[in-house]
């Protein structure tokens, strides 16, 4: 096995994974797997430009992570960035820090190539699985972004569409810089046009209909997971693969909708800084699960992360033998 580290910096948070990885066999044992909430595609979609604190707040976390990598001794980083950087000017600003920090250039990788990279981490420990039939379908809602991917033990089909939910919160539900609380019918219905559109958007280019499995990833999924499970906190072993019905999930999303944002964040499980974008993320899922008519979604920790993990270990035993 590889010991490696992955990071993924997307448009809400920024994650480390420093793993032992046996691309081989599928293998992956986490040594440390940590999550911060950095906000670095605030207001991106509405000015086109990464804000400055929020660059401030992603070179914290990475001066955080340059420690634990060192500690834990990884032979190889991959840092990939996705859609919030994908869509800035200044994104040479955020490169410079990153490799100051780390020493590594971000990866501003492509909606298609972060498609690759969820399937491969959201279904290597699915294949084989007798009670999940395939295809699958692999759902990545982001903070400003929303990867579809169609596959069965390799991907078929991929499309990225921008809805996330930080990007949806922003451009509908923010009314004179504050959130609404709670957000209007109309703007709930503005909210929900846009995602169609952009599920017709996937649609032109992946079959949702086709897939057998929904396999859902990210925060917005993991927090309905938990919420749905009445959680006492935050538990990843007991949401990972974990499944939830499409009326759960409505059930969830309309009460988030319909909530304060005091009520939101006095769910045991809700990370802070999820409080103002977890109704737009699960309405994004919701919208999700009756285009597909999918009866029920398989939560997923593993994703992206784990994908860029296996993709480094595979590079570098090739490295090895090639030497």
């Amino acid at each position: 096995m590889t010991r490696v580290a992955a990071v993924d910096c997307g448009t809400n948070s920024i994650r480390l994974l420093v793993a032992d990885a046996d691309p081989s066999t599928g293998e992956l044992v986490d040594l440390d797997r940590r999550m911060t909430i950095v906000r670095l595609g605030q207001d991106v979609d509405r000015t086109g430009r990464l804000a400055p604190e929020a660059l401030e707040r992603t070179f914290a976390a990475c001066r955080e992570y340059a420690a634990v990598i060192k500690e834990q001794g990884a032979e190889r980083l991959r840092f990939v960035a996705t859609s919030a950087s994908r869509d800035a000017e200044n994104r040479d600003e955020f490169v410079r820090g990153v490799l100051d920090i780390l020493g590594v250039e971000p990866e501003v990788i492509t909606g298609d190539q972060e498609a690759a990279l969820s399937f491969t981490g959201a279904t290597a420990e699915l294949q084989g699985r007798d009670d999940l039939a395939r295809p699958y379908l692999v759902v990545d809602i982001g903070g400003g972004s929303t990867e579809f991917v169609v596959g069965d033990d390799r991907v078929r089909a991929a499309r990225s569409v921008d809805v996330g939910c930080v990007r949806m919160t922003e451009r509908h539900l923010v009314s004179g810089g504050v959130v609404s609380d709670p957000p209007t019918e109309q703007q709930i219905a503005a909210m929900r046009a846009d995602i169609e559109a952009a599920l017709d958007l996937a649609e032109e280019t992946v079959p949702l209909r086709e897939a057998r499995t929904l396999v859902g990833l990210a925060g917005s999924v993991t927090t309905v997971s938990a919420i749905a499970q009445e959680l006492p906190a935050y538990d990843s072993a007991r949401i990972h693969h974990s499944r939830i019905s499409r009326d759960r999930v409505r059930e969830i999303t309309e009460r988030l909708l319909r909530s304060t944002h005091a009520e939101r964040a006095a769910i045991p499980s809700m990370h802070p800084g999820r409080v103002d974008v977890i109704g737009a993320g699960s309405l994004v899922l919701l919208a999700i699960m009756e285009r597909t008519g999918a009866h029920e979604v398989v939560v997923s920790e593993h994703d992206i992360l784990d994908g860029i993990a296996f993709a480094v270990a595979e590079e570098t035993e090739e490295g090895k033998q090639g030497n």
